[in-house]
């Protein structure tokens, strides 16, 4: 994959539910190796659009390409595209039952096949890097809300995937346990993973994103490098929203 192609690409996108229309016609590309957060306020289509990219949502209009590859359609084998393309969500879906190493293996297994022994090694060299090896045979009700994210972080790493969606991994966390995530995902945008963050913490993505998103009723309202639209943002609407977020 080439460093100026797009590694995600959304056209026309659309989305309903029954009668509400989330997504509204978005056109949005992401490079390989770019950090792109999307911001706005709820109810405005980000883990909507977030969804969409690995099909956990089937669009109603519009197409979706994954390193070109179009990832529309029956025919589209959709564990191979989800094996490329890691999520984590804002609560940790870990298996209760399983521990920490048993969650990170499980799929490696079943859905790409490899020895338990190679699991076992990969689970250990991606729980390293979020700092969690310490805890590879506890359960997740041992753990905190933040190490468990950070256990969620390595589960989707230990897949191999060649970019990485976050759809609000931080806000179901108490506020001290942030940061430790939030280093986690800075650590893995320095190495050059493709990376869609929804977020809220807007420090964040000032610091670490190429690219802010504003979305808001289902539209990309502007979007453009951090400084400007956190710090000089051109539309009212996104004036208004970054107003209410800073005076909270």
């Amino acid at each position: 994959m080439g460093p100026d192609r797009a590694a995600i690409e959304l056209i026309a996108l659309e989305k309903r539910f029954g009668h509400i229309q989330v997504l509204r016609g978005i056109d949005l590309a992401v490079t390989a190796g770019e950090v792109v957060c999307l911001i706005g306020p709820s109810g405005s289509g980000k883990s909507t659009l977030l969804r969409c990219v690995n099909r956990l949502e089937e669009p109603t209009a519009g197409r979706i390409l994954i390193d070109g590859e179009d990832i529309g359609g029956s025919e589209c084998d959709l564990d191979r595209v989800r094996t490329r393309i890691g999520m984590v969500f804002q609560h940790f879906n870990l298996f209760p039952h399983l521990t920490v190493l048993e969650n990170l293996t499980i799929a490696q297994c079943k859905v790409l096949k490899r020895s338990r022994v190679t699991a076992e090694e990969k689970a250990r060299t991606v729980l390293t890097r979020v700092g969690l090896l310490e805890k590879i045979h506890d359960y997740p009700s041992r753990l905190s809300g933040g190490q468990q994210q950070r256990v969620a972080i390595a589960r989707a790493l230990a897949m191999d995937p060649e970019m990485m969606l976050f759809d609000e991994a931080t806000s179901a966390l108490d506020p001290e346990l942030v940061g430790e995530v939030l280093g986690v995902m800075r650590a893995l945008a320095e190495d050059g993973m493709t990376m869609m963050v929804v977020t809220h913490e807007m420090g964040f993505a000032r610091r670490v994103a190429d690219r802010v998103v504003f979305m808001d009723a289902g539209v990309i309202v502007e979007k453009g490098p951090p400084d400007q639209i956190l710090g000089s943002p051109q539309q009212e609407r996104t004036r208004r929203f970054l107003q209410r977020v800073t005076d909270r």
